[in-house]
């Protein structure tokens, strides 16, 4: 957030609302099925625990929340472009969790991560121009990502 700019908490309310809602979208293709199939395949070693999932996206998702409230509450005249890249890959990560899970295309969804990844990547340096604090929010985001792309990966390898 710039200097001067005003706390805005029913901004924030609707940033975290719409990040987490993203979250719940995704997480409906963790279906039964999906995740009985999901449970017998072959995966790397550097796999974590299902557990462990829930709580880096929780927060995570507050991490993104708060990068998107800070670019929205900006006085920044770029500030649309950065929310329509935003929300852009924002879809990609929900479309991920729907190719991989509920589809169960591991090798499609690696493609997707790939481009997901870029996403984000472009999504940070934009953030950047208008607010470096925002950029910088969402690279344990983009850093994770890192993380379950090489993890994708390994499922398209073993399987």
């Amino acid at each position: 957030m710039r200097k001067g700019s005003e706390f805005h908490p029913i901004k924030l309310m609707i940033s975290l609302i719409i990040i987490f809602s993203a979250g719940i979208i995704s997480s409906l293709f963790n279906t039964n099925s999906a995740m009985e199939w999901y449970a017998n395949l072959q995966k790397s070693t550097l796999t974590p625990p299902d557990w462990v999932f829930s709580y880096v996206w929780t927060l995570l998702y507050t991490l993104i929340a708060v990068s998107l409230y800070n670019i929205w509450n900006s006085e920044d005249k770029n500030k649309n472009i950065a929310i329509t890249l935003f929300f852009m890959h924002l879809s990609l990560n929900i479309a991920w969790s729907a190719i991989f899970f509920g589809l169960k295309l591991p090798l499609l969804a690696f493609i997707e991560i790939i481009i997901l990844w870029i996403s984000i990547a472009m999504t940070i340096l934009v953030f950047k121009t208008i607010d470096k604090k925002s950029a910088y929010l969402l690279i344990p985001y983009i850093a994770w990502m890192s993380f379950a792309l090489i993890l994708n990966f390994a499922v398209v390898l073993l399987n």
